[in-house]
């Protein structure tokens, strides 16, 4: 547990939502199961496995102090969750969670809930994902932009922030999807995005008739019973990516799976779409630093090239 203690003894004060510490990359041996967020104004400490009370009151002791430092006139609050396996047990450990809870990246502002469930919303490993495809759209002016397992929805967010004409999010969760509309309504954005609530794999249809699109972003789950398992069902998203893609356009596809390295998603694009050119795998944010680059996230970046004139 020192890693992580030292690193909560040198923390900075962030302003944007983000991870301090990834014990789960492996690079700090006895901490592997522990992680540190920050979603202002609170501190989140994640293990997958079980942690004694004693050393609970050893990283709050930390904080606390640190927080003395960093601002000594404001509350400390941070929250404890254990993950084990489906389920997760959260535990306000000192101050309070404000509810609603907003936070905010690179000027994008998100609704967040860390008490609840497994996911709270808002995905940091994502961080550059979003970052290039806010860059991506300002270069072209009113792209058309799809969303698939959009989640909540920050990937169109950062889209129409940064010049995107419509976005259309796609999701099999009507609650995600509404999570998603408030946070457009956060940005000032009541214009712009659809929300399809629609299991792809039942009808391509609606998605395809809205499109071409010049940027196409898949961000599926690794495993999600009964809905989707990315080493059978990746592919037939591939499958479908030089139909949706407009002739210059980019695909997004992002894999998170320990089990399957980037190797997994060329192979598939050099199978089922080999008209794809690959352009890149973007860097994961520098707090997810990892043993290996073959079970971190994946985030590689495709390109539709433009048919020779002639």
């Amino acid at each position: 547990m020192y890693a992580l203690l030292d690193t909560i003894a040198a923390l900075p004060l962030p302003t944007d939502a983000q991870r301090l510490f990834h014990g789960r990359g492996g690079c700090y041996p006895g901490c592997e199961h522990l992680t540190l967020d920050y979603f202002a104004p609170v501190w989140l400490l994640t293990s997958f496995q079980p942690v004694a009370e004693d050393e609970l009151e050893r990283i709050g002791a930390a904080l606390a102090a640190r927080w003395a430092v960093l601002a000594p006139d404001a509350p400390l609050n941070w929250v404890y969750q254990l993950r084990q396996e489906v389920k997760a047990e959260t535990r306000v450990m000192a101050g309070s969670v404000p509810e609603p809870h907003v936070v905010s990246e690179n000027g994008a502002r998100f609704r967040v809930h860390l008490p609840r469930g497994l996911n709270h919303g808002f995905f940091l490993d994502m961080a550059e994902g979003r970052r290039w495809a806010r860059e991506y759209v300002t270069t072209r002016p009113g792209a058309r932009v799809l969303n698939l397992f959009a989640y909540t929805c920050s990937f169109s967010v950062v889209a129409l922030l940064g010049g995107a004409g419509q976005v259309v999010n796609v999701d099999m969760s009507d609650g995600a999807l509404a999570i998603g509309k408030r946070n457009h309504l956060l940005n000032g954005l009541e214009r712009g995005a659809s929300f399809l609530p629609h299991d792809i794999f039942s009808s391509w249809g609606k998605i395809t008739r809205s499109g071409p699109y010049d940027l196409v972003v898949m961000d599926p789950p690794s495993y999600q019973k009964g809905s989707f398992v990315a080493e059978k069902d990746y592919a037939r998203l591939i499958r479908r990516l030089p139909d949706l893609l407009a002739p210059g356009g980019h695909a997004l596809l992002c894999l998170n799976s320990p089990k399957l390295g980037p190797d997994f998603l060329q192979e598939q694009v050099a199978s089922l779409a080999p008209g794809l050119v690959f352009v890149e795998r973007l860097a994961n944010p520098a707090a997810f630093v990892d043993v290996s680059s073959e079970r971190a996230l994946k985030v590689l970046v495709y390109r539709q090239p433009v048919p020779a004139q002639g």
